[in-house]
C-alpha cells in the first residue's frame, strides 16, 4: 500500500532525514558520469544534491507519492528527472551505476524483491548504498501509536490495519542480502537517536509523515482527535526539562555490487 504524503510539509519536517542523507551523499565517491536511481526521493532534496555532483551524468528520482513528486518537480531539469512510480513496481533494466536510498525502505515490505528487483536495474559493476530504518527505531512513538490504536474511542477503526513498516535487525537484513545475487555485501547498523529542539518541531515529524498510515483508517470525524491524543502523548513521553524532545532513530546501513 502506497501513502500519501505533503511533500511541501516534509520539506520543513525532514531535518534529521536531509543530515543523514547529505552524509551519505559525501561518502560516495561519484566521479560525475554515473547514471543513479533514488529510490524513494520524497520532495526531491537530496536527488537534486546528487545531480549537482553529476556534471556528466544523470539522476533519477521516483515515489510513490503524488504529494512528494509535485514537491520535487520544480526541482527537475538538466540532468534531474522525476517520476511517479511505486518502489515495488521497478521496471529497469541494465540501467544505472548507482542505486540510492536514504530513509525510505522502511516503506517497502519485501525486502526480496526490491532486491531482485535493484539487481536487475544496475549494470555490472553498478553499487548500491542504503540507509533505512532498522530494529530499534521511534520507540516511542511506536509505544503511543500502539497506545493511541487500543484506546476504546479508536479501537475499532485498526481492526483490519497491516503494520506500515519493516525495520529489520542487522542480522535478518544481511541473510536477506546474502541471497539476493548482489556481490561485495556489508550490512551495519547505526546509532542516530536524536534531539527534536522544541515540541513544535516533533509535532512536525509526527504530521509528516509518521502518523499518515494510521489517518486513512480513521473516519474524517475522528482524525483530527487521533492525531490530538497522539501529539498530547509523545510530548508526554519524549520532552524533557529542558524542552527537547528525545526520539530513537536506528539505522540500517547497506552496501553491495553487482
Amino acid at each position: 500500500m502506497a501513502h500519501e504524503f505533503d511533500g511541501k510539509r516534509y520539506e520543513k519536517a525532514s531535518t534529521h532525514q536531509q543530515e543523514w542523507g547529505r552524509k551519505l551523499i559525501a561518502e560516495l565517491g561519484l566521479k560525475g558520469r554515473e547514471r543513479v536511481l533514488d529510490l524513494g526521493c520524497g520532495d526531491g532534496s537530496l536527488t537534486a544534491v546528487i545531480a549537482g555532483l553529476l556534471p556528466e551524468g544523470e539522476v533519477v528520482g521516483i515515489d510513490a507519492s503524488r504529494g512528494m513528486i509535485d514537491a520535487a518537480l520544480p526541482k527537475s531539469g538538466g540532468n534531474l528527472y522525476f517520476r511517479l512510480l511505486d518502489i515495488d513496481d521497478l521496471d529497469f533494466d541494465n540501467e544505472f551505476d548507482l542505486i540510492f536510498s536514504n530513509a525510505a525502505l522502511h516503506w517497502v515490505k519485501d525486502h526480496e524483491k526490491l532486491l531482485r528487483n535493484v539487481r536487475r536495474a544496475l549494470r555490472p559493476g553498478g553499487r548500491v548504498r542504503f540507509n533505512f530504518a532498522g530494529e530499534g527505531n521511534c520507540m516511542a512513538f511506536f509505544r503511543v501509536i500502539c497506545e493511541a490504536m487500543s484506546d476504546e474511542r479508536f479501537r475499532s477503526f485498526f481492526a483490519a490495519f497491516e503494520w506500515p513498516w519493516f525495520m529489520p535487525p542487522q542480522e535478518v537484513y544481511h541473510e536477506l542480502a546474502e541471497v539476493s545475487g548482489l556481490r561485495n555485501v556489508e550490512v551495519w547498523d547505526e546509532n542516530a537517536d536524536r534531539y527534536f529542539p522544541d515540541a513544535d518541531t516533533i509535532i512536525r515529524w509526527i504530521d509528516q509523515p509518521s502518523i499518515v498510515p494510521f489517518l486513512p483508517y480513521l473516519p474524517e470525524s475522528e482524525r483530527l482527535a487521533f492525531r490530538d491524543f497522539v501529539v498530547r502523548c509523545m510530548i508526554e513521553e519524549t520532552q524533557e526539562l529542558d524542552g527537547r524532545c528525545f526520539e530513537t532513530f536506528r539505522r540500517i546501513n547497506f552496501s553491495a555490487i553487482k
